[in-house]
Parts: structure tokens; C-alpha cells; sequence
């Protein structure tokens, strides 16, 4: 197996990028990909030439092709972004490792968790890697709130919240696209909330068990427009999680309280140190100080990438891996499987005989009933 990262690592050329679809997330993987040393922006691919053609010319691609056959065919790549509707997201990447490259899948990876398996068996026989965007995971107020974490200094986890609660109108969701469960995998669960509460699993740990409660109150739509959960983690703590986009004032909202301090993040689409909030517990003033040090690092593409660039660039995998990625996407598994069934659903328990396995709604078609309530 032909290991591209020594490659990278020895020869001292670029690393040469690739992107699928040039539409509108593309821009922000172009911006952030153009602020890492040592990438070479190589190919545009899209089905649409004017789009390509319109992208490279934006950025300075060197290239432009119609499929990821003819990008390859035109010369080496190492890696490609993925910037396409979730639906598309499985067939590229596994296209892109079947050549032995390197790809970056926005969110959501897959529509499910028999795909994220499959993705996983695909990655371990090819020389090529997937990182999936989770870009939150990578500003500074994350990783120090990790770092004391794992210090001690907080104490142990109590209670948390976890919200995103969005506004997205009726004709958002009339873009024949949206709102589909063989295309988008889910609604606000699966294509809005899902950076929050990975957020909130790469703080806290391994989830436990949840029970969740999930509707169509107010779009016109097959998926679901709201959901609210409750999590066990395995460390005993507890947290809320909700999901929306049908509520006016917009926020996303992290409050994670420890024995010793309360931290909370307010922002909507990227943080930086200024969103961040400690309050200390009577006596833990030294948290405060503790928390100021350090230099601010926005979340976003641009962090991500720096610590994708710079592992395949020294030989190590990509941060956020599928497997990394699996725990969240079965998060978001089980708050529909949990909505949908009525039950409290245990991490672990939906497998290969489960109907939510290959598909978010179980093919059960919930939500029915509100739909025709609102009609």
C-alpha cells in the first residue's frame, strides 16, 4: 500500500487539491485551503463548466474537469474536497479513495450509519484517508476547554445544554433538494445541529443513552424541523440537546457546568474567544486566569485545515477520521430512532438489525400526522 503522506513528506511538493463542487461551501474550502503553506489548488471538477470554469478563475485553480476520472486523468492529485449535497457525499469519497487519495467530506459524511461502516471498510483497504469537516472542534476556546478538562482543574462534568436553534423559511426548504431524507438524511438533526453537539461529544466523551422527542411544527418539509433530546454520557453526566430551525432569534448555544465552573459559548456559525464565557464556582477564581492564556484561533475551514495540511504533510492521518466522526453521526442516529420508536436508545444498539441502521427514519415515514395537522 503506497503511503502518499511519506511521499508528501519526502519530495517536498505541494500538496495538490482537488475540488468536488464549486458551489457555494466550496468558497470557504478554496479561502481556507489558500491560507495553508506547501497546496497547490490543482483541479475544479463540477458538472457544470461554467460553474468550474467561473470557481477556478475566482481562486486560481489550475484546472478544471467534469468528473474526478478526468481531474485524475489530467495529472496528480493527493487530495480532494468534497463541497457537494449530502447525497453524493458516500459515492465521492469512496470514488476518491478507490484512487488512493486523500478527501475532506463535508457535513454530513453519510446519510447513515451502514454507509459511515461501509466508508470505514473502504478507507482501510485504500492508501487514501477521509477527514470529515467538523470545524468547531479546532478554535482555540475548544481545545483549552479540553485542555483543562483533562487537567483536572474544572472538576467533574454535571450538566449541560446544547443548542442550535436557526431560522430557515418555507422556501429554503422548497429547493428540490432539501428537506428529503434519501438526500439531505435528515433536517436540522442531521444538517444544522450536528456541528454543535459534535462539539459538545468532543468535550464530554463517549454518550451513553438518549431520549429524544422530534416534529414537523411549521415547514412543509419530510423531515423533521425540530428535535430535543436528552443525553447520558458515559461519564454520568447529563445534557440537553435541541435542534431547530424555525426560531426566530437565532444563536447557537453551548453551556457545559463543572464542579468548579460554568463555561458557555455563544455565537451562530464560528467562534472565536470573544464567545466564550467561564464563570467560576464560589472559590475557583483561579479558573478565570487559567482560562485567559493562550492566543485566540478562530473556529472554521481554516483551522481544520491546518491540522489536516499538517498531518498528511508529516505522514500522520487527518484529524476527525470516520470512525472519529461515527459516534456523532450515531448521536444523531438515535435521537431519530428514539422520536421515532418512543424509546430510550443506547449507544451501541442500532446495528446492522436495525431499520434506523440504513436509514435515519428507520423508512418508517414519521411525522405524518403533523403534517397533515399543518396542512
Amino acid at each position: 500500500m503506497t503511503d502518499t503522506h511519506n511521499t508528501n513528506k519526502a519530495n517536498g511538493r505541494p500538496l495538490r487539491v482537488a475540488f468536488i463542487g464549486t458551489g457555494g461551501i466550496a468558497n470557504a474550502h478554496a479561502e481556507a485551503l489558500r491560507q495553508q503553506p506547501g497546496v497547490e489548488l490543482t483541479a475544479a471538477i463540477d458538472i457544470d463548466a461554467s460553474r468550474s470554469e467561473a470557481f477556478a478563475a475566482k481562486w486560481g485553480v489550475t484546472r478544471t474537469a467534469a468528473d474526478l476520472a478526468e481531474a485524475v486523468d489530467g495529472g496528480g492529485l493527493d487530495l480532494v474536497a468534497i463541497c457537494t449535497p449530502p447525497s453524493s457525499h458516500f459515492p465521492l469519497a469512496l470514488g476518491a479513495l478507490s484512487h488512493g487519495l486523500h478527501a475532506v467530506i463535508e457535513k454530513p459524511p453519510a446519510l447513515s450509519l451502514s454507509q459511515m461502516r461501509e466508508l470505514e471498510a473502504a478507507e482501510a483497504a485504500s492508501s487514501g484517508s477521509l477527514s470529515c469537516v467538523f470545524q468547531h472542534r479546532f478554535g482555540s476556546g475548544a481545545q483549552r476547554l479540553l485542555a483543562l478538562q483533562q487537567s483536572g482543574v474544572l472538576g467533574k462534568q454535571l450538566v449541560g445544554t446544547c443548542n442550535t436553534l436557526w431560522f430557515r423559511d418555507q422556501p429554503y426548504f422548497d429547493v428540490p433538494w432539501r428537506g428529503l431524507w434519501d438526500v439531505e438524511g435528515g433536517g436540522p438533526t442531521m444538517g444544522h445541529g450536528i456541528h454543535q453537539f459534535d462539539l459538545l461529544l468532543h468535550l464530554w466523551g463517549p454518550w451513553s443513552e438518549v431520549t429524544a422527542f422530534a416534529g414537523k411544527l411549521a415547514r412543509k418539509t419530510d423531515t423533521e424541523d425540530a428535535s430535543a433530546a436528552v443525553v447520558r454520557f458515559e461519564s454520568g453526566a447529563i445534557a440537553t440537546v435541541i435542534n431547530s430551525v424555525i426560531s426566530p432569534r437565532e444563536t447557537s448555544y453551548l453551556r457545559l457546568d463543572y464542579e468548579n465552573a460554568t463555561v458557555e459559548l455563544e455565537h451562530l456559525y464560528g467562534y472565536s474567544d470573544h464567545n466564550w464565557t467561564v464563570t467560576p464556582a464560589p472559590g475557583q477564581d483561579a479558573v478565570v486566569g487559567l482560562w485567559a492564556q493562550g492566543e485566540d484561533q478562530a473556529s472554521g475551514h481554516a483551522a481544520q485545515y491546518a491540522g489536516i495540511i499538517r498531518s498528511l504533510q508529516g505522514g500522520e492521518p487527518a484529524p476527525v477520521s470516520i470512525r472519529d466522526a461515527y459516534a456523532t453521526m450515531e448521536l444523531a442516529c438515535a435521537i431519530y430512532a428514539s422520536s421515532v420508536s418512543g424509546t430510550t436508545i443506547a449507544r451501541g444498539q442500532i446495528d446492522e438489525s436495525s431499520p434506523f441502521f440504513a436509514r435515519m427514519d428507520g423508512h418508517l415515514e414519521p411525522w405524518k400526522e403533523e403534517e397533515a395537522l399543518n396542512a
